[in-house]
């Protein structure tokens, strides 16, 4: 049974290799039954006709290996165990290779992991290490146990392979709820025996085929907006070489004019940039925006040199070349999604899905006949932490559209002063103003804060943590395989929390800072999720789909007819997945929900 009461769907294992498809169908007591075999050209119709009839759990190595194919047919995939959002559930960390989940199955050691090397010019052509390969060709496993590097790759040429393939994929899914289900037992995810952690398996790996959709339909952007408005800021297309390096020399003008005898300048360049300013009179350490942003009015080279960084970042990150390569003939902008962006657990996406300059927001437009339902979460953390630390106190505060004036009325403080006590302790920071509120949040709601007290701790003492939903958060050795991966990228470690990479000093403090807005920020990252993946089953029937997940913010675009509909629809699921998620209806999650047309529109 499931946690809702139900009879859980049935288990069926889908590998899809390089020339044919497989399918194990649930056996007798919870074991695997018959195989079946599909050519790829059928895959899409053998899918279909499956889910139709069975409507099963689909378990698949990643959705990006197996369910590409069937998303891109526009078959809906209703429910999956992704192996790889699991396992970074389970056992932390990003890397979730099947070589990674099985380890992780069989409790084998990661660094022992066989990997296939990204190619390079004049090595291995993009075959491999042949160390990593050597042994029995025919055998799934190496001596040590592991799973063979190229499994789901090259070796996965024939039918009695795939079906080793999708025998194992069952294996692990079962090793998976197993772990799952101790974890909960335990009250490792935070409370017992609550079927939380195994629903966030069920929402991350939705998020998983969410990421294909999004991948599949792009954004809808309005071509023409997009040249006027890359055109403001770059200057007009450029007709060759020269006359960009023209447009180039316009724009870099705007700046130096402000500085006669400077103007060979470049201002591409920290060091010239310092002297310029210095030339001027504004002296500063460095020239990064924030610190900059305070001389503005000191002179208007300073105000100029602002522009022009937003400027030149259109023209050199979001000019023409980036629309030409990255928006189709069907006027959307794509880019490749996950659903896991490391530690923390967020959704990320590439080619500016991310990070599209305000500027360039305008140009973001619903398609002909559509209009976009955007919805904003607010004040999503401190909400968050209502529920992880179990604050009823706390939780009182959330009652209100605004958290930060209850808090204010508590702490005898304004609410400017309340909202930065309640950042100050999730981001670990005690000097100054912040550090005085914060003692009066201690003491206001001492559960709350106890709770990010330990994390603190934990992360100070390099122990593991997890998030509301259950997500492990890992501290101490570095990914065994990130460098030998990245094959000449800089070492950096993805698994690694980017907010710990200091000098050793100050290491502690800074995991420590890294595990208290980790477990907030990581399950606010399953609550959206989960949101989302409710967002896209409630919508599907209005004939709405999401069009872009940005952090706390969903856009979706729908018939005009349906604009009302889908909104309350939105705000519904948000309810609902709260509810489910949180296990209690004492904190309430808010929204701010409008119709658009274009991006633009939306407050905030």
């Amino acid at each position: 049974m499931s946690g809702a009461g139900r009879l859980d769907p049935p288990l069926v294992a889908l590998v899809v290799g390089t020339t044919a498809a497989c399918v194990v169908l649930p056996g007798g007591s919870g074991g695997s039954g018959d195989a079946r075999h599909w050519p790829l050209a059928e895959l899409v119709d053998r899918f279909a006709d499956l889910d139709s009839v069975m409507a099963p759990r689909w378990v698949v190595w990643s959705a990006a290996a197996a369910l590409g194919e069937v998303v891109a047919a526009r078959v809906a995939v209703a429910r999956t165990w992704d192996l790889a959002e699991a396992h970074r559930i389970v056992h932390g960390g990003w890397w979730a290779t099947p070589g990674h989940v099985w380890a992780g199955c069989r409790r084998l050691p990661e660094t022992d992991v066989p990997r296939l090397r990204r190619a390079r010019a004049g090595f291995d052509g993009g075959l491999g290490d042949l160390f990593d390969l050597a042994g029995d060709e025919q055998n799934l496993l190496t001596e040590t146990g592991h799973l063979r590097a190229d499994a789901l790759t090259t070796w996965a040429d024939r039918p009695p392979r795939l079906e080793q393939l999708a025998r194992a994929a069952l294996e692990s899914q079962l090793a998976q709820a197993g772990s799952v289900a101790t974890i909960e037992g335990s009250g490792g995810s935070g409370s017992s025996r609550d079927g939380r952690m195994l629903r966030t398996v069920w929402s991350e790996s939705a998020a998983a085929v969410l990421c294909l959709e999004l991948e599949r339909d792009g954004l809808p952007l309005d071509r023409l907006a997009a040249e006027d408005l890359i055109s403001a800021s770059a200057g007009p297309r450029p007709v060759d070489d020269a006359d960009a390096q023209a447009i180039r020399s316009r724009r870099d003008h705007r700046v130096l004019v402000h500085a006669p005898g400077h103007e060979r300048t470049d201002l591409r360049n920290p060091g010239q940039v310092r002297d310029l300013l210095r030339s001027v009179g504004v002296d500063v350490p460095n020239t990064r925006a924030w610190v900059l942003e305070p001389y503005r009015q000191s002179h208007p080279l300073v105000d100029a040199l602002l522009s022009w960084r937003k400027d030149e970042r259109i023209a050199t990150t979001y000019g023409y070349r980036w629309l030409d390569e990255h928006v189709g003939a069907d006027d959307r902008l794509r880019g490749r999604w996950t659903a896991c962006d490391g530690s923390a657990g967020r959704m990320t996406a590439q080619n500016g899905l991310h990070n599209l300059p305000a500027p360039l927001r305008p140009a973001v437009r619903a398609a002909p006949g559509h209009v976009f339902v955007r919805a904003d979460l607010g004040q999503i953390e401190p909400r968050v932490l209502a529920v992880v630390s179990i604050d009823r106190t706390f939780a009182e505060a959330t009652r209100s559209d605004d958290l930060y004036a209850p808090v204010a009325a508590k702490l005898g403080a304004d609410r400017p002063t309340a909202k930065v006590a309640v950042l100050a302790a999730m981001y670990g920071q005690r000097s100054g103003a912040a550090g005085e509120a914060l003692k009066d949040l201690e003491k206001a709601y001492p559960v709350a804060m106890g709770l990010l007290d330990r994390a603190y701790a934990d992360g100070v003492a390099r122990l593991p943590v997890r998030t509301w939903g259950g997500r492990l958060i890992r501290f101490g050795a570095a990914a065994p395989v990130a460098a030998d991966i990245a094959d000449g990228a800089d070492g950096a470690d993805p698994d690694e929390p980017s907010g710990i990479r200091e000098k050793a000093g100050n290491a502690d403090a800074a995991r420590g800072r890294y595990a208290r807005n980790a477990i907030i920020q990581g399950s606010a990252a399953e609550l959206f999720k989960a949101w989302a993946a409710t967002v896209r089953r409630a919508v599907a029937p209005l004939g709405g789909q999401i069009v872009l997940c940005l952090h706390d913010e969903l856009l979706v675009q729908v018939p005009t007819q349906h604009a009302q509909a889908a909104a309350a629809e939105v705000d519904r699921s948000l309810q609902t997945a709260a509810r489910t998620w949180a296990g209690t209806e004492q904190v309430r999650f808010v929204a701010d929900t409008s119709v658009i047309t274009r991006w633009s529109e939306a407050k905030g």
